[in-house]
């Protein structure tokens, strides 16, 4: 019951609109990047995941998923967050696949092994497993098996809805609290937060940050 990674990713014209106290449009868009290769590098070493797939119509994005022999699915691909996962869970479901990873590309401090812990933590279908963000409002990585087992709406207090909606169908959900994964970057302060966690050495992102002098900077 090998997982599909599902990864939606926004055209990057625009992006990060709640960083924009602090960085420029250019830079929003640089941080994104960067973010998105810290992710896709922590996925494509996993072990247990069956492949990758990245919602999206950014050129770029979809360039740096094919160097990862990512595939790319572009239904739902500008419905939010909640419409781009929901629909790469539906063609992939269609195909046959029984189990599906989901996360954001903002949180570049992910490391392979959570990514593991969360797919050993699936014993048996359904299955419902969560990783919150750091504040518990947000959900940051979501295994579910199959992958419609839960009606999904994400967004900044999304954390204690998805608990709520899988118990509703029936699950019991698991809770793995993952320091890498529930560092998402998406409010100045959230910058310097990333930067303070052990999980962020290394990381493309925090050297991109270093080197473009923007730790020193207060929004």
């Amino acid at each position: 019951m090998k997982p599909w990674a599902i990864l939606p990713v926004k055209e990057m014209v625009g992006a990060k609109q709640r960083l924009a106290p602090l960085l420029s449009p250019e830079e929003r868009i640089a941080l994104m990047q960067v973010m998105l290769r810290d992710v896709l590098a922590a996925l494509s070493a996993a072990q247990g995941l069956a492949g990758i797939a990245l919602v999206t119509l950014d050129p770029w994005a979809a360039a740096l998923a094919q160097e990862h022999g990512a595939r790319i699915i572009t239904e739902g691909a500008r419905e939010g967050h909640t419409g781009a996962v929901t629909a790469a869970a539906a063609v992939l479901q269609a195909e046959g696949v029984a189990s599906i990873l989901t996360m954001p590309g903002d949180i570049p401090a992910v490391k392979t092994p959570e990514i593991e812990a969360l797919i050993a933590a699936a014993k048996a279908s359904p299955a419902f497993i969560i990783a919150p963000a750091h504040d518990e409002q947000g959900s940051n990585a979501i295994l579910m098996s199959p992958p419609n087992a839960v009606k999904l709406r994400f967004g900044e207090d999304s954390y204690f809805p998805h608990l709520a909606a899988s118990r509703v169908a029936g699950i019991v959900p698991q809770i793995l609290h993952l320091p890498g994964i529930a560092m998402d970057i998406d409010h100045p302060a959230d910058i310097a937060r990333f930067a303070s966690i052990p999980e962020a050495k290394s990381t493309q992102t925090l050297f991109w940050l270093q080197q473009n002098g923007i730790l020193g900077r207060s929004a």
